[in-house]
């Protein structure tokens, strides 16, 4: 059997055509949803990049997996040295190797192992190929990889899986200029929900991301990015801000059409199962944050699913809540291959094969990058509990009905404490039966905050930041973060995530 998997970075669901975007950003992906069954409520475990995909492979909560952050201790993997032999089973029972067990060769071209050091990311493949970007690659430098390996292996070997990996979407916004702008003539208001008074609105809201400092903790540009904005005061910078956006979804749809077409013309497409998915989503204004990956939201978790599958259903959508992690057993169930008690997640391969209601009854997000969050999702709604807002001045407790306010607008939990007591309990039910079953006493998301906070928003950024308040007028918000925020001597240093990604993007465009 072959398997091709797509992993796209930063992969809003509502911004594909089959997902019922109104622009035409993705016609090759539209084509693969209609030949197979597509997930409308498919949530990383944990969020963003490097706890995401931790959990995909692991198939494990970041909870047990100790990954959870973008720096510090909690980035890294938990070790288990009692447990530990020659191999770990943390790497022989993960995700890759359940092709390995079904007898397919496997293959990877992905920078994520480099860009987070995550070399356990690489366990299980046969072949891996590092393009060398760390992440700031665009699809005309992957997909030419792609190509030449399928046209020595796609025809050539009977079984196998490869993982592939675009960034496009991500920011910073990289779409090669000469793509063009697809959507220039295209009116926001055609296919975005929000109005000026919402804008207006979210000028009022401080924190990294927001309308202004979409650059972290400034609205600096860099003129060898010009897809990407620093900040977001009119409709028009809006519009710009979501057409880098698009231009990097329909760019990433652009190579994969010519991954399908290469296919196609070896003649393995039709009998070749393929899954499209992501590490996380976007925000777009939900929780007053743009162009960013910083929440344990639905803006944020909620993650695209598609899966043509050879004898399964076809063009059929299910809308049971589902994590990343209940891929591991749901393929070993179409592989016939065994599962690992190790895992969390739970099989909806009778989905896939039948039709049935495999759904959860409700999900635990979380998300420790950016803020320490956790969320609940069930029914229409979303309740979150907030432990560091990253510099946003979030309550700690809000409650988001999903079906009237999709866009989180409106925090009503002061109207339905009923419903904000059911999510509290189911959280505090989730937590205490993971933490029963986790090898380690510790709770990783207060290593993150005992550490200093979020890797994005850690304590030694909250001076800085409470400067750029004063110097733009927000003196107000700068004393009511110090307040909120102020403790003893924060315990780690932390390096300004947007800064660095800038530096290191200058310096490789130099090296070229």
């Amino acid at each position: 059997m072959k398997i091709l998997f797509v992993d796209i970075d930063t992969m809003r669901p509502d911004h594909l055509g089959c997902y019922g975007y109104a622009r035409n950003t993705s016609p090759n992906i539209d084509a693969v949803a209609a030949e197979g069954v597509r997930f409308n409520e498919y949530y990383c475990s944990d969020s963003p990049c490097l706890p995401s995909r931790a959990s995909l492979i692991s198939g494990r909560f970041g909870l047990r997996t100790g990954t959870v952050g973008h720096g510090g201790i909690a980035a890294d993997r938990r070790l288990y040295a009692p447990e530990r032999g020659m191999q770990d089973r943390q790497d022989t029972e993960n995700f890759i190797n359940i092709f390995r067990r079904a007898g397919m060769y496997t293959a990877s071209i992905s920078t994520f192992p480099e860009r987070h050091s995550a070399w356990w990311f690489s366990a299980g493949f046969n072949e891996t190929f590092n393009e060398g970007n760390i992440g700031l690659e665009s699809g005309d430098t992957v997909t030419p990889y792609v190509l030449d390996w399928l046209d020595k292996n796609g025809a050539a070997k009977d079984d196998w899986f490869l993982h592939i990996h675009y960034w496009d979407p991500h920011t910073p916004y990289r779409a090669p200029l000469d793509f063009g702008n697809p959507f220039e003539n295209e009116p926001l208001e055609d296919c975005f929900w929000m109005t000026e008074e919402d804008l207006a609105r979210h000028e009022q809201i401080v924190g990294p991301h927001t309308t202004h400092e979409l650059n972290m903790f400034d609205d600096n540009e860099v003129e060898c990015l010009p897809r990407n904005p620093g900040h977001i005061h009119s409709m028009a910078d809006l519009k710009r801000t979501i057409d880098g956006y698009d231009t990097g979804v329909a760019y990433m749809d652009y190579c994969l059409g010519k991954v399908f077409d290469r296919m196609k013309e070896l003649g393995i497409y039709e009998d070749t199962a393929i899954i499209i998915t992501a590490d996380h989503g976007e925000n777009f204004g939900e929780l007053g944050v743009y162009a960013e990956h910083g929440t344990a939201d639905k803006a944020c978790c909620n993650i695209p699913m598609i899966i043509r599958w050879p004898g399964c259903r076809k063009g059929t959508v299910d809308d049971g809540f589902h994590y990343n992690l209940d891929i591991l057993p749901t393929v070993c169930d179409l592989l016939n291959v065994e599962k690992s008690d190790m895992w969390d997640g739970q099989s909806y391969a009778a989905t896939l094969t039948e039709g049935k209601d495999t759904g959860r009854d409700a999900l635990v997000i979380s998300q420790m990058a950016h803020v320490c969050q956790r969320s609940v999702r069930f029914g229409d709604w979303i309740y979150i509990r907030t432990v560091h807002d990253g510099f946003h001045l979030y309550d700690d407790e809000m409650l988001y009905n999903l079906k009237d306010d999709p866009h989180e607008q409106f925090d009503v939990k002061d109207k339905y404490p009923e419903i904000c007591a059911m999510g509290a309990r189911i959280m505090l039910n989730w937590l205490d039966t993971e933490m029963k079953r986790n090898p380690s006493e510790i709770d990783p998301m207060w290593t993150v905050y005992h550490e200093g906070g979020p890797f994005h928003a850690a304590d030694a950024d909250l001076e800085k930041y409470a400067q750029r308040l004063r110097d733009t007028g927000r003196e107000d918000k700068a004393e009511e973060l110090l307040a909120k925020h102020r403790r003893p001597a924060a315990k780690k240093l932390s390096t300004n995530g947007a800064r660095a990604f800038k530096h290191l993007y200058e310096s490789r465009k130099n090296d070229k």
